[in-house]
């Protein structure tokens, strides 16, 4: 580190997020995991270090930049060349080497595991728990970064079965997008699953068309939980969730009336428990909405979106664990 950038380090202080997140991951960690995802040997020209373009990536998320003005930032912004480890007479990364080195990880379908890594270390820091008490499932809408052409009669949100592919119905530039009715809103996009445990900490993500009902799902998000108990709402409740939820840990779905067979008193109770134990994933929704631009696709197609979601979640984990630590500037300085 130069001179310069020596000083701005001192002037950011150690209170800042990204310099609490920056001495918090083992970022050599992620190595393996972005050279299998961009399937480099390692032989032949060397371009930018893949761990500086993965933290502008997570600079781009958590700050809603588009590859151009992530370009320019990186060039002004003093913070963002600390975290990244760019000197200031260093070259900056380009808009277009931004998206190859993106959609070259979609194409590796590595996000998963990135996030799994962020998650591993957090618990060895004792900042995430590795066998909470419960894990939260739910899902979200997110909207297609294609304007739709037509509006249309949508199947309503949470409609068994799915809604039947019609490529004349469904016709819009965003190829995976399909139309869902929710209320009297029509959305057309995407629907973003996450398993989170009770502090908020998120450790699986899944992405679906919008038109895909949420109870097929609820198989795919238990898998690999570790939680005593999975809490879902009524979206869950079906005999083969509860089925398949018997050998992964206790049932924590709510009760769902059914027609001729109002819910029982305790059953009512039940729900109210399950409810009052859920707002967290719904904060995790909130936050990663509004602080990392979820309520919007940014790029088009589903596997895009989810590479877009599974960022989101790691931006949400981190944020949530800078909140949690303090660095002093004599450990600031050692790391």
């Amino acid at each position: 580190m130069d001179l310069f950038l020596r000083e701005a380090a001192d002037r950011i202080g150690t209170d800042d997020a990204l310099t609490k997140v920056d001495a918090l991951m083992t970022w050599r960690a992620f190595g393996p995991i972005l050279q299998r995802g961009l399937k480099r040997s390692g032989a032949g020209p060397q371009g930018y270090d893949p761990l500086v373009l993965f933290k502008c990536l997570l600079i781009g998320q958590w700050h809603g930049l588009s590859d151009p003005k992530l370009e320019r930032a990186l060039k002004v912004r003093l913070d963002f060349m600390l975290f990244c480890g760019l000197e200031l007479h260093s070259n900056v990364p380009d808009e277009t080497t931004h998206c190859r080195f993106r959609t070259a990880l979609v194409k590796g379908g590595v996000y998963d595991d990135l996030l799994a890594e962020v998650c591993r270390q957090l618990e060895d820091h004792g900042l995430k728990l590795r066998e909470a008490e419960a894990a939260i499932i739910d899902a979200t809408l997110v909207e297609s970064a294609a304007r739709p052409r037509t509006h249309i009669e949508a199947p309503h949100d949470r409609a068994e079965p799915d809604t039947p592919n019609d490529p004349e119905v469904y016709y819009s530039a965003d190829p995976d997008a399909r139309w869902v009715k929710k209320g009297s809103k029509s959305t057309l996009g995407y629907k973003a699953f996450v398993r989170t445990d009770e502090e908020g900490f998120i450790d699986r993500v899944h992405t679906t068309p919008a038109n895909r009902g949420e109870s097929p799902e609820f198989e795919h998000m238990i898998k690999g939980t570790a939680a005593q108990r999975v809490l879902a709402d009524k979206a869950y409740a079906s005999k083969a969730n509860r089925e398949r939820l018997r050998s992964h840990a206790r049932d924590g779905i709510m009760r769902k009336a059914a027609r001729g067979r109002p819910l029982r008193a305790s059953e009512k109770r039940f729900n109210t428990l399950i409810s009052k134990r859920r707002f967290r994933v719904e904060q995790c929704f909130g936050t990663m909405k509004r602080l990392f631009g979820l309520h919007r696709a940014r790029y088009f197609g589903q596997a895009k979106t989810h590479a877009q979601l599974a960022m989101a979640a790691i931006s949400q984990n981190l944020l949530k664990a800078a909140n949690k630590i303090k660095i002093t500037p004599k450990a600031h300085k050692a790391a």
